[in-house]
């Protein structure tokens, strides 16, 4: 469930309030690269994310059933279970069908073109942190990314 749909008030980026009490937004982030992993890790918890990673979606699939993340953000290309396939396990069960999705991949993979069930689509091979704030503000109102920071 997405903690943005409920009333709150903001009180710092990732985080709302509600009856007095601070709640972190959660992300799960599923890449099979380190590098890629280790960069969108940062860049939420540096925005007051509760983050949890896996490194394909089989392990996706076992972190899921642990916790319930606001957003995931997932490869297309994994080993033992492509990011395709994490789509189809997430929309076939009502828990996580709402989730939002932000899938990851190479500008030339065409992805953001043929998967039409996340619900946004960022590059690997371009400012990836500038990308991932722009689809937290469109999907969770949340984020910041360098073009507005700069003309603030």
């Amino acid at each position: 469930m997405l903690l943005a749909h409920l009333h709150f008030a903001t009180v710092r980026q990732g985080e709302f309030v509600y009856l007095g009490y601070a709640m972190a937004l959660v992300a799960l982030v599923v890449d099979d690269s380190m590098l890629i992993r280790h960069t969108v890790c940062r860049f939420l918890e540096e925005r007051g994310f509760v983050v949890h990673a896996a490194s394909n979606g089989l392990d996706a699939l076992e972190r899921l059933k642990e916790i319930q993340p606001d957003l995931i953000i997932t490869d297309m290309q994994m080993p033992k279970m492509s990011g395709g396939e994490l789509i189809t396990a997430l929309k076939a069960q009502p828990a996580t069908a709402s989730i939002p999705i932000v899938i990851v991949a190479g500008r030339e993979s065409g992805f953001e073109k043929t998967e039409r069930r996340a619900n946004m689509a960022i590059f690997k091979d371009i400012d990836i942190e500038d990308q991932l704030g722009n689809a937290l503000q469109e999907l969770l109102g949340k984020g910041e990314s360098k073009a507005q920071a700069a003309a603030e």
